[in-house]
């Protein structure tokens, strides 16, 4: 039976940690004014028939924080990488200097941090949804146990306080990328 017990809030940590992790990715696509590598990491190119992530291809690094400078390890990839970054709709327009791509990110206009700060909220939104959907299979599963009401109660006492501690986190990684956001 405590084996039981200890699984169960040992998968809801993990499943709630599973939360905290896809959000910090969701995250770090969302563009904060400041170049960075991140940016493209959703751009995918066609590499000889094959849709393939831009890192594969590509050196991508960040020379300040304005540019976005893709070094192909195959200068053929060039047209590849150009149209992989404007089917990926960022909002960039890479230019080729015959040996790579470089994207100058312009800076963020007030209404465009506003709407990357909302973006950022809804991701925040989905993974407390996530969370407390964690919660409530915890729950029901403790439910099902063959313990003790008070027992039962004192479990889900300690998956409720799991379920505060990785949403208080949730707010505070929300905080901080909308400061990021809206940092000038």
């Amino acid at each position: 039976m405590e084996e039981e017990i200890q699984f169960i809030l040992d998968s809801t940590k993990e499943s709630m940690h599973n939360a905290l992790l896809h959000l910090e990715k969701k995250l770090a696509n969302i563009r904060a004014g400041k170049a960075s590598p991140a940016m493209l990491s959703g751009v995918m190119v066609d590499y000889y028939g094959s849709p393939t992530p831009l890192n594969q291809v590509a050196n991508v690094n960040t020379p300040d924080g304005m540019t976005i400078s893709i070094q192909p390890w195959e200068k053929t990839m060039i047209p590849e990488i150009e149209k992989g970054i404007h089917g990926a709709n960022l909002g960039f327009n890479p230019m080729n200097n015959g040996e790579s791509v470089i994207i100058n990110v312009p800076p963020l206009t007030e209404e465009r941090r506003r709407e990357l700060a909302k973006q950022a909220k809804a991701e925040s939104e989905e993974a407390k949804i996530g969370v407390r959907n964690d919660r409530k299979n915890a729950n029901n599963e403790i439910k099902n146990l063959d313990v003790s009401e008070d027992m039962q109660k004192n479990l889900e006492i300690d998956v409720q306080e799991l379920t505060d501690n990785h949403i208080k986190k949730i707010d505070d990684m929300y905080a901080k990328k909308e400061s990021e956001i809206m940092t000038v």
